[in-house]
């Protein structure tokens, strides 16, 4: 057991944070699954990955034909447990509840043309070499700039309030979109956008195309750094992602930003070699509208946690 509960100095949830899991995390474990059944997860993972339109009947003809002895059943319960299903690209790692309300949705036709306009968020699967993980993470659509994110073992619902309650300090949406999984149509979840007199907008059902930006967020994230690197526990995948979404938004030029930064486009301070607050964007980078820089104590906190 990683947790003690009774440590003299150290919190529960100080504890958790060291390793990389949501505090809640510690009191729903999930059930466990046999080395068979994860190595299928990760090919799983894979495949849909690079493939998101394939169902279970062809996931399971692509198993047998790399030589796998599985059948649609085992195949089906896999997909179920990774949140995954084949409408298009569009994981199905949230579940609606059907006592939650759903909401609108308010993007159809808008023009998004500044930072802060739009966020959105949403949920994917992360394999490890020893069983799985959860990420969530708060996206500002307008300039790709990830925000906030949070890992879990679980599917509840505090570790995705816990990202957009760190995102929130940065910054406040004009609208705030999401898939009508239970997560997002949670009342902990709803209250804390009604809160801030925000927005709600819901992907429609069947919408592949709704939260596009956050899934090709999942892919290369997948891509670039978890296949890579094939992380072994949540705390060795939380420093490894953690430093892959850094480089995302402060590094890595996207060409659909005209080979910009998303941290430029925000409109946040950059950080220089040392891991140091080096100034903000200059005006020359004006032409899509940048914000004033975030305060530097919230940005100094997210790049340096304790």
């Amino acid at each position: 057991m990683l947790i003690d509960l009774n440590h003299s100095r150290l919190s529960v949830r100080r504890q958790c944070q060291l390793l990389g899991l949501s505090a809640s995390s510690l009191y729903y474990p999930a059930s466990g699954e046999d080395a068979v059944s994860q190595a299928l997860m990760r090919w799983i993972d894979r495949q849909y990955t690079a493939t998101p339109f394939f169902g279970v009947r062809r996931m399971t003809a692509m198993l047998r034909r790399d030589g796998q002895q599985v059948n649609v059943k085992r195949v089906r319960r896999l997909m179920r447990l990774m949140g995954l299903e084949a409408i298009y690209p569009k994981p199905r790692t949230s579940l609606k509840n059907q006592a939650n309300p759903a909401y609108p949705y308010l993007l159809k036709g808008l023009v998004i043309d500044r930072p802060d306009q739009v966020w959105a968020t949403d949920i994917t699967y992360i394999p490890l070499r020893r069983g799985w993980v959860y990420l969530a993470a708060v996206m500002d659509w307008f300039s790709r700039y990830v925000l906030a994110w949070e890992m879990s073992i679980t599917l509840d619902s505090s570790f995705c309030v816990e990202a957009l309650e760190r995102a929130l300090t940065l910054g406040t949406p004009e609208i705030f979109n999401s898939d009508q999984g239970s997560q997002f149509t949670s009342e902990v979840f709803t209250s804390v956008l009604s809160r801030g007199g925000i927005r709600i907008s819901m992907d429609g059902t069947g919408r592949a195309y709704d939260n596009i930006f956050v899934e090709r967020l999942w892919r290369s994230l997948k891509y670039e750094d978890v296949y890579l690197h094939d992380y072994d526990t949540p705390l060795e995948a939380r420093a490894g992602i953690g430093g892959w979404f850094d480089f995302y938004n402060h590094g890595r030029p996207h060409q659909a930003l005209d080979y910009r930064t998303p941290a430029e486009v925000y409109g946040i301070e950059t950080l220089n070699e040392s891991g140091t607050v080096s100034g903000a964007i200059k005006a020359a980078l004006a032409p899509v509208g940048l914000r004033p820089p975030c305060a530097r104590a919230a940005l100094e906190a997210r790049m340096n946690p304790p």
